[in-house]
């Protein structure tokens, strides 16, 4: 693997008022703390981006949507402060798509583990394929979905993420994750499925802008502390991820 494959890829397009960014990792989607970073650039840049009134989230592939935190950089970790140094990329993440002034539509093709659901939980609006099971598998590599925690508790409700965290090793189909709230609308084919998302994207672009910032605004309404509750929370996994609990199940996963 080369080092540019290792630090994944990140495309932006701009059409018709719609941005679609598409991000991808040779190993599932992965996110190595780089590719977070220049994820949460762009969603920054875009949010500024007076051409832009919605943008589309996507992953490269037809397989996995996103496996969450890049394991090779997690068994990297020495230190607790390089700990939440990497899950702070995931804090930063989900505060991007949190104050970005537009609306952010998910695409979810296939499966979503860990900070993969917590993208999802971010995004405003997600259409979904039947092969995007959900699952949250932190807990059984010796740490917790504390940083992705907020957004996916106020997207599904406090017993979904009860139920969902300490299952870590069940998958969840996307239908439990449309009752839940998770998605809005479940689709049998990726054809299907995009087929909705052009539809969608090309009627929210037609809409006043201000208006749709506006409503984004009332979305989000009562986060405005997670600013400072994310990095807390990157910090607690960042402890944790030097056990040798989870270094060794981090292992174990790897190979």
């Amino acid at each position: 693997m080369s080092d540019l494959k290792s630090k994944g890829s990140l495309y932006v397009h701009v059409q018709n008022r719609v941005a679609t960014i598409e991000f991808g990792h040779p190993d599932a989607n992965s996110f190595p703390s780089e590719l977070l970073d220049r994820l949460s650039k762009a969603l920054d840049e875009l949010s500024e981006n007076r051409d832009v009134s919605v943008i589309l989230l996507k992953s490269e592939g037809n397989e996995t949507f996103c496996a969450g935190a890049s394991f090779d950089e997690l068994l990297a970790v020495q230190n607790s402060e390089q700990g939440k140094q990497f899950f702070s990329g995931f804090a930063q993440l989900i505060n991007a798509m949190r104050t970005c002034r537009k609306i952010i539509i998910g695409r979810a093709q296939g499966k979503a583990v860990g900070g993969g659901v917590g993208i999802l939980a971010a995004s405003d609006y997600v259409l979904a394929t039947v092969n995007a099971s959900v699952k949250l598998s932190e807990l059984s590599i010796g740490i917790g979905p504390f940083v992705i925690a907020p957004a996916v508790e106020r997207k599904i409700g406090k017993a979904a993420f009860s139920e969902l965290s300490l299952v870590a090793h069940e998958w969840k189909n996307a239908y439990w994750a449309k009752e839940k709230g998770l998605f809005a609308q479940v689709y049998d084919t990726v054809k299907e499925m995009d087929k909705e998302v052009d539809f969608l994207t090309q009627k929210l672009a037609a809409y006043h802008p201000a208006a749709l910032e506006a409503t984004k605004k009332i979305f989000w309404e009562g986060t405005e502390n997670w600013d400072k509750l994310l990095i807390e929370r990157a910090k607690i996994s960042g402890e944790l991820v030097l056990s040798d609990f989870a270094k060794n199940a981090l292992a174990l996963f790897r190979k």
